[in-house]
């Protein structure tokens, strides 16, 4: 299912997304300031162009790093770039797959495309710091990460308790 759905996508405007987010990258890549941004359209480019078996998680969900100086001035550098993005183009993208995915869900047989419409749609507006990985290594980070969180809650009511 997911090689027929990537490949329907693909041939009916996967290819050409994928394509305007690869020369959006180019051009973001040639202001090296842009570098950030860079990144984040070729992600989104892998994901336009076969979003079927595909998730995205946040680049700190994905490598395990704790708040650091260096990780919360990466941080804080993706919300500035993040937040121009949004005000510029990020906008205009998202609106545009959330239009295709409402189109797109008013037949039956459209409503996966649909779905990753408004998956896209979400990650159009805020992409830097994303990463598309296979939605098994997604499900496995999240449930690590969830793990993680358990234990140290269940740490801290467990010392409470006992004070």
């Amino acid at each position: 299912m997911r090689f027929a759905g990537n490949v329907i996508w693909f041939v009916f405007g996967g290819a050409f997304i994928a394509l305007m987010w690869l020369i959006g990258a180019l051009i973001a890549a040639l202001t090296i300031v842009g570098l950030p941004l860079s990144r984040a359209a070729i992600e989104m480019a892998k994901l336009s162009a076969f979003p079927f078996g595909k998730d995205v998680v946040h680049v700190r969900e994905l490598d395990g790093k704790g708040t650091t100086a260096i990780t919360a001035l990466t941080g804080t550098i993706g919300f500035v770039v993040n937040l121009l993005w949004a005000c510029t183009f990020g906008l205009g993208l998202f609106l545009s797959y959330l239009i295709a995915g409402v189109i797109n869900c008013i037949f039956i047989i459209t409503i996966p495309f649909g779905l990753q419409s408004f998956k896209l749609a979400g990650l159009s507006f805020w992409p830097v710091g994303r990463r598309v990985v296979p939605i098994e290594l997604a499900n496995e980070v999240r449930k690590r990460n969830a793990e993680k969180k358990l234990d140290k809650i269940r740490g801290t009511q467990v010392a409470t308790q006992r004070g």
